[in-house]
């Protein structure tokens, strides 16, 4: 192996110290008002943000938010960093995205003004995702990241639905990974409504991987309701669950969310506004230490009914057509409420190549493995050095007081 090549930690964890979350989002893109793939247009992101962008792999380029931009099966996608469980963690993580989504945005904006083309990005799905970390030797006794999946299906949908989707959806889905769990649903146009649905998933989830099995039994022992009727089918993509529209009695995106009744096992009937009341009322204390004092009052006034939600309107609304803007980052949360987390501190002084002095060496970050390590290079022997999130964070302060 040449000396330029050598890696002082040849290898990096592949599951972060802290639990975490993050999320994507996904859209398709339309050119002169004709549905494009993005692949046919561009060769890769930058050529419409720049080439000096960190590149990850394939058509993935890091963005100086800390997020990523990729192609990916015909849709443009922005992925945030990972952001460590905190109060406040999902609207960071909100910000995060919402930031990359008007870089992506300004970026094709100049496209345009060089190219006399028209683009316009729609909003397809979004994607939200959390720690999966009980121990191996306690994932027996049905507590694997397959079984938490499952149960989930059964959890989350109608929350989801209540906070995120609108007349035309189809679905909701719970897909279980490696080393987390992501819920994939339409993408929300309206930023606070996201960042309460990813408050909501977290809180769920974190708190439903404290319990003893993640047999469906628990639902009623935890007084969760669950519509009578109800059965996930296999998710579209990849492995995991779909509450899909025909996995209910009726179709719950096209009813009457007051005044429709559903009939559950052993909560009688209950409207879907009062379900997702019902079904998130045991997870509360878990989803107000997550929250930020905004969110938690948001999800509050739609729970009850003093806040509408989307599937109250009659039909999906025109900003989905043009994100970026017909909707844009909405500014209701103080400053104070949105300070970057640690892991992403991290990784925007990484990707924007700032040098990071570890004693007697100097590193120049050059790029990632995956999400839990930066790929450094010293400048003294040009040898590479992988070093963990984890281990890097120690070092923010005088990282950030060298640059």
């Amino acid at each position: 192996m040449q000396d330029g090549k050598k890696y002082d930690h040849a290898s990096a964890p592949e599951r972060l110290g802290l639990a975490a979350m993050g999320m994507e989002a996904e859209f398709t893109l339309f050119m002169d008002d004709e549905l494009t793939r993005p692949e046919q247009v561009f060769r890769s992101p930058t050529d419409f943000l720049g080439g000096d962008l960190m590149h990850r792999e394939g058509s993935s380029y890091h963005l100086p938010t800390g997020g990523a931009v990729y192609f990916d099966t015909g849709v443009i996608e922005v992925a945030t960093p990972v952001i460590e469980l905190e109060r406040g963690c999902a609207a960071r993580a909100g910000r995060s995205l919402w930031e990359s989504i008007h870089v992506v945005r300004e970026g094709l904006d100049r496209w345009e003004s060089e190219h006399g083309r028209h683009c316009r990005l729609v909003g397809f799905s979004a994607h939200y995702n959390v720690s999966f970390d009980v121990p191996l030797e306690r994932q027996t006794n049905g507590r694997s990241v397959q079984q938490l999946a499952w149960l989930l299906a059964h959890v989350l949908p109608v929350p989801v639905m209540l906070l995120a989707t609108n007349r035309r959806s189809t679905g909701v889905g719970v897909r279980p990974r490696s080393d987390r769990i992501e819920i994939t649903a339409d993408f929300t146009p309206s930023p606070s409504l996201m960042i309460a649905t990813a408050t909501v998933i977290v809180g769920v989830v974190r708190a439903v991987m404290t319990w003893d099995t993640f047999e469906l039994d628990e639902l009623r022992r935890h007084d969760v309701p669950l519509i009578r009727g109800f059965a996930p089918v296999p998710h579209t993509s990849r492995q995991g669950w779909l509450a899909r529209f025909s996995s209910f009695p009726a179709n719950p995106f096209a009813c009457d969310i007051n005044a429709d009744p559903w009939p559950t096992h052993h909560h009688g009937e209950r409207t879907l506004r009062e379900l997702a009341s019902d079904i998130l009322r045991p997870f509360m204390p878990a989803i107000r230490r997550l929250a930020d004092p905004f969110t938690f009052r948001l999800l509050g006034s739609i729970l009850q009914g003093r806040s509408p939600s989307l599937l109250e309107l009659e039909d999906r609304p025109e900003a989905y057509d043009d994100v970026g803007r017909l909707c844009l980052w909405d500014s209701l949360f103080p400053p104070g409420q949105l300070q970057r987390s640690r892991y992403e501190r991290v990784l925007i002084r990484a990707i924007s190549g700032q040098h990071l002095r570890l004693g007697r060496r100097r590193l120049k970050p050059i790029g990632m493995r995956g999400w839990s390590a930066v790929v450094f290079r010293s400048e003294s022997d040009h040898r590479r050095e992988v070093i963990p999130l984890d281990e890097l964070v120690g070092h923010l302060d005088a990282w950030e007081r060298d640059n």
